[in-house]
């Protein structure tokens, strides 16, 4: 069966698995306490050389971005950055009194939102905060989203003193007419100057978000968007498919969804941008994520060592996750907790040092299983299956399909996903998703698989 047919077969709503099990599976109203108290072991579990990672979630921007699913807050009032961080520093603290020890912190990352809403000296107030109480691994990482529009050659200049090596600029789409209808105009220069002067400054890895499905988009529009992106030569592209989730974000029902691709060009603008950063020497690392051989998620991805969390695709496997801000997600491995979604209940929880969890998850021994069988096969590519994995009927009719496809092959209890099948690594994971089909149809609104 060719690609095409493939992909109008497996092109239904499928997680992105960041997480297993996902977010709408996740129980309201978790106890602060027992949460803590769980950080808490899990640090003590934690061996000393082991790293921990660090998200937080900065929500404000100036400008409503239409296509926008994520938390944020719009906003032209800059006194509101002050108390946010620190509402931000109350929160750390109080994971960092759970901790028993400065921990090593290998990764750190700022997300929104957007990040750059807030001024260079703020964010160097923020990252102060939160390095005075941790000790950084000999090999951390730190990364920041940016929007081109208001990166500064300060914010650039500072962070990269702090030690930050890695920025993502939201470029999504480049066609003047598909910027209109969003609302996030950024011409062509404005992207190539911060990505001039980021690397001038020493950033090693400069990564571009770019959207295919979008409003208006069209073939020759979102070719002309990668063409221009790649004379920039990004070193890991985020290629996204749109979501169009209007029932969650009221800014995606202003358009006319006649204006949305069909289905059938959605798959084609897919295909047409794979194509294109392959023939440009990039890899497809997986899941919506091409990166050039040279960089190090490309290089985690042929070791064999690259891993998946909230934020996507990363080299680092960090036993433990601190998601710091409103609506932001922690991960200890075995338990999942989300920050309040509204911002006011969020800070004024932390402000009296407490948390404002809306939901949250501790794992079964089945779902821990099936969390790494996830894991391998959205990572690796296969899995070796427990010898004592029994089976259900809606597995093996799943799979056998999928090998009658050519997607993946099995032998036994090792099941590998094929070249041709990688388009279809979500479908596969979906397989050993114990709560999908179960789950009420409320809960099941999740993207495209492509």
């Amino acid at each position: 069966m060719q690609t095409i047919q493939l992909l109008q077969r497996y092109n239904k709503p499928v997680p992105r698995y960041t997480s297993y099990p996902t977010v709408p599976q996740w129980e309201a109203r978790q106890d602060p306490q027992a949460w803590k108290a769980l950080v808490h072991q899990a640090m003590q579990d934690l061996a000393p050389d082991e790293g921990i990672s660090v998200y937080v979630h900065l929500p404000y921007c100036e400008a409503l971005c239409t296509y926008c699913g994520c938390n944020k807050k719009i906003t032209r009032n800059h006194s509101v950055e002050s108390p946010y961080l620190q509402s931000i520093a109350r929160e750390w603290e109080q994971y960092a009194a759970l901790f028993g020890r400065k921990p090593l912190l290998k990764t750190l990352h700022y997300g929104g939102g957007t990040p750059t809403f807030f001024s260079p000296e703020h964010l160097a107030q923020l990252t102060h905060s939160i390095l005075n109480l941790v000790e950084v691994h000999p090999e951390a990482d730190f990364g920041f989203e940016g929007h081109p529009n208001n990166t500064s050659a300060e914010h650039l200049q500072l962070l990269h003193q702090l030690g930050f090596r890695r920025v993502s600029y939201g470029v999504q789409d480049l066609d003047p007419e598909v910027q209109r209808l969003i609302n996030r105009v950024q011409p062509f220069e404005k992207v190539a100057e911060v990505t001039r002067l980021s690397r001038e400054l020493g950033y090693q890895s400069v990564n571009f978000d770019l959207i295919y499905g979008l409003p208006l988009q069209t073939a020759e529009k979102l070719s002309r968007t990668i063409q221009q992106s790649l004379q920039l030569r990004p070193d890991r592209v985020a290629f996204y498919g749109y979501a169009h989730v209007p029932w969650k974000s009221k800014a995606q029902r202003l358009y006319d969804e006649s204006h949305l691709p069909t289905a059938a060009e959605r798959i084609q603008l897919y295909l047409l941008g794979r194509q294109l950063f392959l023939d440009a020497g990039y890899v497809d690392v997986g899941m919506d994520h091409f990166a050039l051989p040279s960089d190090p998620l490309a290089q985690a991805a042929a070791a064999g060592r690259l891993h998946r969390n909230f934020m996507g695709y990363t080299e680092h496997n960090s036993p433990i996750l601190i998601g710091l801000g409103v609506s932001a997600i922690s991960d200890i491995g075995t338990a999942y907790a989300q920050n309040s979604k509204e911002l006011l209940s969020w800070q004024r929880a932390a402000d009296q040092y407490t948390l404002a969890l809306d939901k949250g998850y501790a794992l079964s021994r089945d779902d821990l299983q099936r969390k790494k069988i996830i894991l391998d096969l959205s990572c690796k590519g296969e899995v070796h299956l427990p010898a004592c994995w029994s089976f259900t009927a809606t597995e093996e009719a799943a799979l056998a399909q999928l090998e009658a496809d050519g997607i993946l092959v099995r032998d036994g209890f090792h099941l590998r996903i094929l070249p041709a099948g990688k388009l279809f690594t979500r479908n596969v994971c979906a397989v050993f998703d114990a709560y999908l089909d179960a789950a009420p149809a409320d809960t099941r609104r999740f993207s495209q698989a492509v």
